[in-house]
């Protein structure tokens, strides 16, 4: 087996770049619990813990509900972008959250609905 040329090092700037490759490979350990906790605290507060919970009206298979007031997010599957507006605003006859949940809740949400919309397959 050929021995590499001791002559022939990474520049520091393949190493950052190998670096940065490795990380954006995937999350560290610490970063995946916090988006795990984050997505549970999410389907939490889908379930039951908004007031009124969204399970009530929305189908979300991840979630296990079967609304029938509002769209079948499984089918809409919307952005957390678009999530967070209908939060704040509200839509139709969805009510705002923006007095009923803090901003790291409506992220919460944003991101567990945006996530697993259409995941679950029949």
């Amino acid at each position: 087996m050929a021995r590499p040329d001791p002559g022939m090092r990474p520049s520091p700037a393949g190493l950052w770049l190998a670096l940065l490759a490795l990380l954006a490979a995937g999350l560290s350990p610490a970063a995946q619990a916090a988006e795990d906790a984050q997505l549970q605290r999410g389907r939490e507060l889908f379930t039951a813990k908004a007031t009124p919970a969204c399970a009530v009206c929305h189908t979300l298979a991840a979630a296990g509900s079967s609304g029938e007031i509002g769209p079948v997010l499984d089918e809409l599957k919307p952005d957390a972008a678009r999530v967070r507006r209908v939060l704040q605003s509200g839509l139709g006859v969805m009510p705002s959250y923006a007095g009923k949940l803090d901003a790291a809740d409506m992220e919460a949400l944003a991101q567990f609905v945006s996530r697993s919309a259409g995941s679950v397959k029949p």
